[in-house]
């Protein structure tokens, strides 16, 4: 079947099996391969992205029930002139990812966080990253960096000198 959608602000069509998953059309289809394949069961939250302003494990959805949607991925979170955008650096600036497998899902899940609600405590940051696994940071920079994108005063991440 043929199907249309916006993805980052680009308008794209494509030939897909009723069967095709998102996350599979994107990677496969369009080659934004950012959106990650953690679990294929919509336990680790690694392939979040937005349809129609909601975050949305791409794992748990057919590309068929997208047709006409605007999507958004991790690839349209930058700034027009390719820079980081605020997410992404206070990931960047508080340490936020390590092996980077759960990073573009952690984004995603913050900027669907941060439209909803501005100023999250650090109980609703962690709440709210309940469906996002990471298995290398134990999550506090994550949540720092996720408060600090939120304009939110944090203690800086210490540093080590040499």
């Amino acid at each position: 079947m043929k199907i249309d959608m916006t993805v980052n602000g680009r308008n794209v069509s494509g030939e897909v099996e009723g069967r095709t998953l998102l996350v599979e059309f994107l990677r496969e289809g369009l080659g934004l391969t950012g959106t990650h394949v953690g679990c294929d069961t919509s336990q680790c939250g690694a392939c979040v992205v937005h349809v129609d302003g909601a975050a949305v494990k791409a794992c748990s959805i057919f590309a068929a029930e997208c047709d006409g949607a605007q999507v958004a991925t991790i690839e349209g979170q930058g700034n027009a002139d390719g820079s980081l955008g605020a997410i992404q650096q206070a990931f960047q600036d508080y340490h936020g990812l390590q092996c980077g497998f759960c990073t573009p899902g952690m984004v995603m899940s913050a900027a669907a966080l941060l439209k909803d609600n501005p100023k999250p405590s650090e109980a609703e940051v962690r709440d709210y990253l309940q469906g996002n696994l990471c298995r290398c940071t134990g999550y506090h920079n994550i949540v720092k960096a996720i408060l600090a994108a939120s304009g939110q005063e944090v203690a800086p991440v210490a540093r080590v000198e040499a």
